[in-house]
């Protein structure tokens, strides 16, 4: 196998580097202190392409691949976690399920100006019952004539408070379980629709997060994304493609952990030399280096089998598993090597522990994703 990347993929990496050291690092922590959702920034990310990559040229986004795609998310969030996070969420939970299961008009009224970030996507799948267990959806749409009269509430969903439009997972059956579940695309200016105040996080902090009830509201037919009763099959599938972001938002912030270890290791003096020539920081080192590399391995194997048109689940899985639990893993070993001064927020690698747990949890916790890996190596 040949990983040697291609010319287009080295200029949306580079594109992305450049941005993300110019732009996003030097108001990270500031966001994070604050809490403020960037958009200016993300508004110019939108004109770079880079929240709409693997979208086809022809719906205003880039036509790139994933391998790009995984890039492009690895040097965002190596530089802000937060922007990393709503990055992933745009390309692959809003656009991606757009690109495979929209109309034409829903791919002109909601495709092209998501890829531009003209127009902001949130993913509405979570409830307050309905966490891993994502088919035991209670938000409810009865259909009445050409419209769906919508009710129920949604927790958790990143951009809820900022979107223009959701991706809304809802019940049109109550007598099925899975079966039963059907996408609305959902404009937040419908009567009826409300969000919540912005969630309190350990970290990720500037991603805007919030609850979300809808109180009848009139969703027209024409805004069902794909056919009815085919929800949990399309969340499915767009969370396999959501993995692989959220392997690379969590890849880059163990990468941003890694550099700032290295970087310290060899300027912090003690008993006279720099602590790098200490055996106990060298292995910790090695091991972060060895884990991370192996982590995008495996979210490039997972690409790779997307842009073929394989099934990936399993590797998906297994990429996000990995590369999150690294994440937290290297986060942790990068404050023992600043010792006390990990522990400050002076440091960076404060806020990378605190932004890596949440790769853990999110579009599938670790447990989940050893469930799917195991279904597949027991089948």
């Amino acid at each position: 196998m040949d990983f040697e990347l291609t010319d287009e993929q080295r200029m949306i990496r580079d594109m992305a580097r450049e941005f993300a050291s110019e732009v996003l690092a030097p108001q990270a922590a500031l966001i994070d202190e604050t809490e403020e959702y960037p958009f200016e920034t993300l508004k110019q990310m939108g004109e770079l392409g880079l929240m709409g990559i693997d979208v086809p040229e022809e719906y205003g986004g880039i036509g790139a691949d994933t391998i790009s795609y995984v890039l492009a998310v690895e040097e965002v969030s190596k530089a802000c976690a937060a922007t990393g996070a709503i990055m992933s969420v745009q390309n692959s939970l809003v656009c991606y399920g757009l690109v495979h299961y929209g109309t034409e008009e829903q791919k002109e009224k909601y495709l092209r100006p998501a890829a531009s970030f003209e127009k902001i996507g949130a993913f509405g799948l979570s409830e307050p019952q309905a966490g891993s267990d994502a088919a035991n959806q209670r938000t409810m749409a009865l259909r009445q004539g050409d419209e769906y009269i919508v009710n129920g509430s949604k927790n958790f969903i990143t951009n809820g408070g900022v979107a223009d439009f959701v991706v809304l997972f809802v019940r049109t059956d109550p007598t099925q379980r899975h079966k039963g579940i059907s996408c609305l695309l959902v404009d937040t200016d419908t009567p009826g629709f409300s969000h919540g105040k912005p969630e309190k996080k350990l970290g990720i902090r500037a991603s805007n997060t919030t609850t979300l009830t809808l109180e009848d509201c009139h969703i027209p037919v024409a805004n069902r994304l794909g056919e009815e009763g085919e929800g949990f099959k399309i969340a499915m599938d767009v969370l396999d493609a959501g993995r692989i972001g959220i392997g690379a938002q969590a890849l880059g912030i163990a990468q941003a952990a890694f550099e700032a270890s290295v970087k310290y290791a060899q300027e912090r003096e003690q008993f006279g030399q720099p602590i790098s020539r200490f055996q106990a920081i060298q292995w910790m080192i090695a091991d972060m280096a060895t884990r991370i590399e192996a982590a995008r391995l495996l979210l490039f194997q997972a690409a790779l089998k997307k842009d073929r048109g394989e099934r990936y689940t399993r590797e998906a899985a297994m990429a996000k598993l990995y590369a999150s639990e690294t994440a937290m893993w290297a986060a942790t070993k990068a404050i023992q090597v600043h010792g006390g001064y990990g522990y400050m927020k002076e440091y960076p690698v404060e806020r990378y522990f605190r932004d890596a747990k949440i790769t853990e949890i999110y579009e599938g916790t670790s447990e989940v994703q050893r469930l799917v890996i195991a279904h597949h190596e027991l089948k």
